[in-house]
């Protein structure tokens, strides 16, 4: 589940009822109207779970209660804990267990229907509120290691790769197997098409099959690690999902992390990791960190191997669970790691591509606003603009509490960086937010003042109705000159506060591709304050767990959310994503797209009039049918977007061998918009970092201080350049 948070200082939730055994905080102004969470005196026992192998303990149960108690009362939705709730709960749980229906059974599926509709009645109760749950998990680890016992079998057969018979490879599309020996046949196919994979790679036959003996055997070894608090977060955010996708339980490790993370100083690749159908998957690429300098690793994409150093070997990573694989690829700062990778954009048919990466301390300064300077020569005279690469909405909250008056943070970067490119006379300036998942609401806003005279940048509505308004307070408009502000499907939340509010003004022109559309607001609740007398079980982590709880939604300035719909460009580049995908509109829990009355202080500046708007648009429909890139451009995103509907997998060598080569020559037609010099400037700094010592390297920025437009070969900036001198020529 992919995560987007807006960082605001963490509110104290008081304002939530339960009377039996659970402190009750009361604050009138934040009660709402009724408390929908009541405890049930029944404690029916809706299943027996003396016999499993894996049981609740009190401890669980009292931390259920809680968890139920805030998701129901505090949550931005009020929504009650329902026989729909229920069911939407029924629905997760069995989609994180078996999301691609390898395990189960039709019979069990069968079998848990009965529970479809009292999972909300069994929650409500003090005692035996997580047997359900239990009993679920317990049989599907049952299935799991039935099936790779039954594996072993199946991998000694000879297989026939020229027969003609095909794997689907978006399981979603099919049914749970009815019985063994259909599972047996789709698992056959499933491991048929691994060692095809193999086979093509040039891999012998036995040696795929010895590489998957040892992958379920690791996989078992780590579904016996399972414990209680495996369940319980699996079945919390069965729960919470039910509710919105970013509303969250995290166990007390995985808080650890959670928290770690968000203060962005750990040694690693700096990437968010989950599991999903026993892939280890990247959910979140963190700014300034080596996998966001690779370039060539996104959200969604799936690790399949990780090996240390620029000789040692590949281990197989696939089964594993999140934590032990982040051991594996967290390492000394300074050493390399190298991870094999299926990138999500090439769907089905995916080629693994090997990432060698150099670990790191990723700190502010490593993912700090950057500037450039691109020199275009035109009419034999030249012309320069300014990019400043954002990567996040970043703060040091300590420097700014203690009263620092020069703190690290976007804003103040941004001011010197936008003050420097002002000396250099530049002629307009590009902000670039692609790939920025957001951060700190109070920087979206400072950063928006840079720009504008001042106003309202973003308003908040609580379940309450109640409104704030954030406002262009605490830094004056520094940039008055052309602007344009680029985006992709990877900008979210603060970066559409940003985006938005300078659209709104009218004040510079949105490129590139529609954002994420993430417009909610969460806290994070730890959970030891509700539950003061619990002790974590584990003597091995801290704390029991927190709650990432949404409680607000986030308007533009002009009154319309971002929520679901995102902040759409004013010249919409193409997109190798449908507009459904990676996307909040992506998840059907998430909360529907509203708007609210404009802000009484939003007073647009229409510095980029109507006609100046059509204008720019009307040039870059021209461009569209003359420019060969643009054109190539258009060509490989929609490939992308085929290849994605692709699902369905020949099992016949010579016929995926001619598709695999089919998808080659088209890649190689079709250049993703990445420049061989980009490429060779990477490899170079990669070669000083390796010869120089970690102190020397540290820091060093990646990008040319100035660069000439005939060499960029992103295309999706060089069509934001070809905007701005555009915005410009018109301006004058």
């Amino acid at each position: 589940m992919r995560k987007f948070l807006i960082a605001l200082p963490v509110a104290i939730l008081t304002a939530w009822a339960v009377q039996w055994g659970i402190e009750k905080y009361k604050q009138a102004e934040d009660m709402p109207s009724a408390d929908l969470f009541v405890l049930s005196k029944e404690n029916k026992v809706f299943v027996s779970v003396d016999t499993f192998q894996l049981k609740p303990t009190t401890h669980y149960e009292r931390k259920a209660t809680a968890i139920v108690a805030l998701i129901v009362n505090r949550h931005y939705k009020r929504m009650n804990l329902d026989d729909k709730v229920s069911e939407m709960i029924w629905d997760n749980f069995i989609k994180d267990l078996d999301e691609n229906r390898l395990y189960l059974l039709q019979s069990d599926i069968d079998e848990f229907s009965k529970f479809k509709y009292t999972l909300d009645d069994e929650l409500r109760q003090e005692k035996n509120n997580l047997n359900t749950a239990y009993f679920i998990y317990n049989r599907y680890m049952k299935r799991v290691l039935e099936r790779l016992e039954r594996n072993k079998t199946l991998l000694k057969e000879k297989f026939d790769f020229n027969q003609d018979e095909y794997f689907e490879t978006d399981r979603k599309k099919l049914p749970f197997p009815k019985n063994i020996q259909d599972a047996d046949n789709e698992w056959r196919k499933l491991l048929k098409n691994s060692i095809l994979e193999g086979k093509l790679s040039g891999e012998k036959v036995e040696e795929s099959v010895s590489k998957l003996e040892k992958r379920y055997e690791n996989f078992k070894k780590n579904l016996l690690k399972t414990t209680i608090e495996d369940v319980f977060q699996t079945y919390m955010n069965a729960l919470a999902m039910a509710y919105d996708p970013h509303t969250n339980y995290f166990s007390p490790v995985n808080a650890d992390n959670f928290n770690n993370s968000m203060k962005r100083s750990l040694e690693g690749i700096g990437a968010v990791l989950s599991s999903e159908n026993d892939y280890i998957v990247i959910r979140e690429v963190r700014p300034g960190g080596p996998a966001f300098k690779s370039k060539k690793i996104f959200k969604n994409d799936r690790i399949i191997a990780v090996a240390q150093g620029d000789e040692g070997e590949m281990v197989d990573i696939v089964g594993w669970r999140v934590d032990e694989a982040v051991q594996l690829i967290r390492g000394k700062k300074g050493t390399v790691v190298r991870l094999k990778i299926l990138p999500a954009r090439d769907g089905a048919a995916a080629k693994p591509i090997e990432v060698r990466m150099i670990r790191e301390k990723i700190t502010f300064e490593e993912q700090s606003a950057t500037k450039q300077i691109i020199e275009i020569e035109e009419d034999k005279k030249k012309r320069r603009i300014g990019i400043i690469s954002i990567p996040a909405f970043y703060i040091n909250f300590d420097e700014y509490r203690e009263g620092k008056k020069d703190y690290k943070s976007t804003t103040n970067d941004v001011k010197k960086l936008l003050e420097e490119l002002k000396a250099e006379k530049v002629e307009g300036i590009i902000v670039d937010l692609r790939y920025n998942g957001g951060g700190s609401l109070k920087e979206a806003i400072d950063l928006t003042s840079l720009f504008i005279k001042g106003g309202a940048v973003v308003q908040i509505k609580d379940a309450n109705n109640r409104i704030s308004v954030g406002d262009t307070d605490d830094f004056t408009q520094v940039y008055e000159g052309p602007l344009v502000v680029m985006t992709n499907r990877f900008s979210a939340s603060a970066s559409e506060i940003f985006s938005g509010a300078i659209q709104d003004y009218k004040r510079g022109v949105i490129v590139g591709e529609s954002t994420y559309g993430k417009g909610t607001v969460q806290n994070v609740v730890d959970l030891a304050r509700f539950l003061p007398n619990e002790t974590n079980p584990n003597p091995n982590s801290n704390g029991i767990g927190q709650l990432n709880l949404t409680v607000s939604k986030y308007y533009r300035a002009s009154g319309s959310s971002v929520q679901n719909k995102g902040v759409t460009p004013d010249i919409l580049l193409p997109s190798p994503f449908e507009a459904n995908e990676l996307s909040e509109a992506s998840y059907p829990t998430s909360l529907p797209w509203d708007e609210i009355s404009p802000a009484s202080s939003f007073k647009p500046t229409n510095e980029v009039k109507s006609k100046t708007l059509v204008a720019l648009q009307n040039n870059f429909q021209k461009r569209l049918k003359t420019d060969e890139d643009l054109k190539k451009l258009i060509a490989s995103t929609e490939k992308a977007r085929q290849r994605r509907k692709e699902t369905l997998l020949s099992l016949n060598e010579a016929k995926r061998k001619a598709e695999k080569e089919k998808l080659e020559k088209e890649r190689k037609e079709l250049e993703e918009p990445t420049s061989n010099l980009e490429e060779e400037e990477n490899k170079t700094e990669e070669k000083k970092e390796n010869e120089n010592s970690e102190e020397n390297t540290e820091n060093k920025p990646k990008i040319k201080p100035v660069e000439q437009y005939k060499n960029i070969k992103d295309l999706y900036k060089k069509n934001a350049i070809q905007v701005l001198l555009d915005l410009i020529k018109f301006n004058s």
